[in-house]
């Protein structure tokens, strides 16, 4: 696994007057090394929460990207711990919540030395309105079709399920185990941190508010393909670059459409000239369907420059890089 670089940058209008291959200013530079004899605890990554009925929440993470060894992880419902796992788990059910009600969720890391770790991003998520002497599961999700995507990612789809109340999530299995679920609007899930050249076996269930499971769909088997390569799919997609002048300088600004990994994709590394500038970091909402950023350039005319950028998956991995795009100030 990757490690996520030192350096972050929040996007914020006002740190426009720094270059951004400097990032100084603002008070937005952080250095996550810490300077201590080991390893310093980072904050677990790919956090989701999705709510599974009227009671419950599906909270998902993955390990922090540093190599410090961990023994628990920590759930926070607010500022209340509601639950401690061991390391190897690393998605639990919240349950006994309020119905209609919204929650905000985070996870810590405790290392092997008893450290608290930082707390990862805020997630928030709102469970739906109770219903009430429902006993009547969904329908089996139907049509389950998948691909590999790369080395380390599949994508799946199926058609809707149907109940009489409403489905409220799909949850995803690898054999008897639940991996992953996704809102029961949606009916594709990405699912990425897979072995290169490994068979897979997926299968989804449909659940309502009541927590009543559907029959599993059928089973689709998939096999990753060999090496290192990113899937496309993990890639953002309409990627556009261009320059404007304000004030007497240059700014670069991007838009993009995240990739669809099933949930938000909170960072992503910017890349200028074939070098690592900065990674930006969204806080508790992540953009869905389109994103933007800006960033000072310089005050030449005629500067020509290259950029690109690729997202940070659920897994806490980078994934497939955008088209590289070519622009010169000035025009």
């Amino acid at each position: 696994m990757r490690r996520v670089p030192s350096r972050t940058l929040l996007p914020r209008a006002a740190c426009a007057a720094a270059l951004l291959t400097t990032l100084t200013g603002c008070g937005l530079l952080t250095d996550t090394d810490g300077g201590s004899d080991g390893p310093a605890l980072s904050e677990p990554v790919g956090v989701t929460a999705q709510a599974g009925s009227a009671t419950s929440v599906h909270v998902m993470w993955n390990r922090p990207v540093s190599t410090a060894d961990i023994t628990t992880y920590e759930v926070y419902r607010g500022a209340v711990r509601v639950r401690k796992l061991p390391a190897e788990q690393h998605m639990v059910d919240v349950t006994g919540l309020r119905a209609k009600s919204r929650y905000v969720f985070t996870v810590r890391a405790r290392g092997k030395d008893g450290t608290l770790g930082p707390a990862s991003r805020r997630v928030t998520v709102t469970t739906p309105a109770a219903v009430t002497a429902d006993r009547s599961a969904p329908t089996r999700p139907g049509g389950l079709r998948g691909e590999a995507d790369g080395a380390r990612a599949v994508s799946l789809t199926w058609r809707r399920a149907t109940d009489d109340k409403g489905v409220v999530s799909y949850d995803v299995y690898q054999g008897t185990t639940k991996i992953h679920s996704v809102g029961g609007t949606q009916t594709r899930a990405l699912l990425t941190g897979l072995r290169p050249g490994t068979a897979y076996a997926f299968s989804v269930r449909a659940r309502d508010a009541a927590d009543n499971v559907s029959p599993a769909s059928d089973t689709v088997r998939l096999t990753t393909a060999q090496g290192k390569d990113e899937g496309p799919g993990t890639a953002p997609d309409d990627f556009r670059a261009t320059t404007r002048r304000a004030d007497g300088a240059y700014y670069i600004d991007l838009a993009w459409t995240p990739p669809d990994t099933g949930g938000e994709v909170p960072a992503y590394q910017v890349f200028l000239d074939g070098r690592q500038a900065t990674t930006v970091m969204w806080g508790e909402s992540a953009p869905s369907d389109a994103a933007k950023y800006s960033f000072y350039i310089g005050e030449d005319a005629g500067a020509r420059h290259r950029v690109k950028l690729r997202a940070q998956l659920p897994d806490g991995t980078w994934g497939a890089f955008s088209p590289e795009r070519t622009v010169t100030t000035g025009r």
